[in-house]
């Protein structure tokens, strides 16, 4: 007996997305799958974009532990994207701790540097106390509710040692230690680490190798993913309203057949399914998901979605004619001197929002310009959304005089801005785990429908980075779910294949 191949959809071709279609594209299910993507190209929050002369990445960055268990290293070498550098196993085996590196010049807005002496102090003080929060985990009570909050009494207790220090050294330690909970911020996708929860924070998981990028675009590594699909597979500009499940729906355009999930376009398509794979950014779900559904997701679900942090950060490029940085510059680190991680500003975004940047990374020599990327999370960053590419531009320039001491430096000529926050089918960056939520969580959001086991099984799956316990926030936490939705399909159907052919 010939086992009836089932119709597919995935919803979304993120990395996720397209992670699931390319492992179903091996089953027979290949002839009946499509992906529907809701804007006019593939890859979600992977978007490079070629300017200045270059590429840049206006979504994820880096390959975060670029070694033998990380998918997305393993996929980039073997399509070719990295460099000798990058594959080297020196490379492979560095273990950064998922810290970010020391920066190469640090500025501050007075218009001096700042000693690097000074912050490698600072820096082994908070990742000590990052590493710190490991403690926690598991733990049914803590002493105190977020990161944030945990960092901060630790950091007041320093202080207090603090006895040789007069009092601008130790405003200026603040100061710097304030900068590191702003980078913080960007690494966690989060407005203030007061929001990150502490017991789960451990449980994120850091692969080992030197953070690296795609020199020619991390859209490399998807766009060849999405070439190995067959012809047509992807349906773009098809936005998702409404997905009906565990239901008894007749097409006339597949007479005689029953399927338990419609899927309804907001163009009016309505494609009927045996399963769904919901790829799309918890972001998203968070804005949608009482109408994304019919009938409403479980209660817990629900809860786990609304509970969840989802946060912005985004990247501001500035293109010059020269460089006014040292040739072998990497990262330029900006420290405000009148800002402390245990004082709380009240001033408004207007005027203050620059502050949370956290400096700027040089990219790679283009062509004939040269470009910083600053990075800012949180609200601030939200707000620069709403801004003027010239409002943006003249902030940026002022701050850059500021911290260099020079009022005579040439504006950036140019810019181009990520705006996650803005996009109506990502409504930010990346997940977290906030106060209130945790590790159980995001499993609860990677459980797919029915729960209860009645009707046709997983009709609806999800995937996405916010459903990797530990590895949420990552290409590779978001790669690796899509393959395990496509394999929880696979091995459905090869028990059912099991189970029809006749016994001897």
């Amino acid at each position: 007996m010939a086992f009836p191949g089932p119709r597919v959809l995935v919803v979304g071709s993120g990395i996720a997305g397209l992670g699931a279609a390319q492992k179903l594209c091996s089953h027979r299910a290949a002839p009946h799958l499509r992906v529907l993507e809701a804007t006019a190209g593939a890859g979600g929050r992977i978007r490079s974009e070629r300017c200045f002369g270059g590429v840049v990445e206006l979504g994820a960055h880096w390959i975060h532990g670029p070694s033998q268990d990380n998918p997305v290293f393993r996929l980039a070498a073997e399509f070719g994207l990295l460099g000798e550098k990058e594959l080297s196993e020196e490379n492979q085996l560095v273990d950064t701790g998922g810290h970010v590196a020391l920066p190469s010049m640090i500025w501050s807005s007075s218009g001096t540097s700042v000693s690097l002496e000074l912050m490698t102090e600072m820096a082994r003080l908070f990742y000590g106390l990052i590493e710190r929060t490991r403690e926690f985990l598991n733990e049914s009570e803590t002493p105190m509710a977020s990161v944030g909050e945990f960092l901060k009494k630790e950091i007041s207790q320093q202080v207090a040692s603090w006895t040789e220090d007069d009092e601008d050294t130790r405003k200026r330690k603040l100061a710097i230690l304030n900068t590191f909970f702003n980078i913080e911020c960007c690494v966690s996708g989060t407005h203030s680490m007061d929001l990150v929860a502490l017991a789960p924070f451990g449980e994120y998981t850091v692969l080992p190798g030197l953070d690296c990028i795609l020199a020619g675009g991390y859209q490399g590594l998807t766009d060849r993913i999405l070439a190995s699909l067959p012809k047509d597979t992807i349906v773009f500009d098809k936005p998702v309203k409404t997905i009906h499940w565990n239901g008894s729906f007749q097409e006339a355009a597949f007479p005689g057949e029953t399927f338990p999930v419609l899927v309804e376009c907001e163009d009016g398509a309505r494609l009927p399914a045996h399963h769904v794979i919901v790829t799309v950014p918890l972001g998203f779900l968070k804005e949608h998901q009482d109408t994304f559904f019919e009938p409403p997701l479980p209660a817990k679900k629900a809860e786990a979605i609304k509970k969840l942090g989802f946060g912005t950060n985004n990247k501001i490029f500035l293109e010059f004619e020269e460089p006014f940085w040292e040739p072998d510059c990497q990262f330029i680190q900006v420290v405000w001197e009148d800002t402390s991680p245990l004082q709380d500003t009240a001033l408004s975004l207007q005027d203050t929002w620059f502050k949370k940047l956290i400096g700027f990374l040089v990219q790679p020599p283009f062509e004939s310009s040269h470009v910083l990327c600053g990075f800012i999370a949180g609200l601030e960053s939200e707000f620069m959304e709403t801004l003027s590419d010239e409002e943006v531009l003249l902030s940026l320039t002022q701050v850059l005089r500021r911290v260099t001491g020079n009022p005579q430096l040439p504006a950036a000529k140019s810019m181009r801005r990520s705006q996650w926050h803005s996009a109506p089918y990502t409504r930010g960056s990346y997940s977290y785990v906030a106060v209130g939520s945790t590790g159980d969580d995001l499993d609860l959001m990677a459980q797919p429908l029915p729960e209860d086991g009645t009707g046709t099984q997983f009709q609806v799956l999800f995937a996405g980075e916010a459903t990797h316990r530990t590895f949420y926030s990552t290409t590779h936490g978001a790669l690796l779910s899509g393959w395990r939705e496509a394999d929880r399909l696979i091995s459905l159907w090869d028990s059912q294949v099991e189970q029809s052919r006749p016994r001897l």
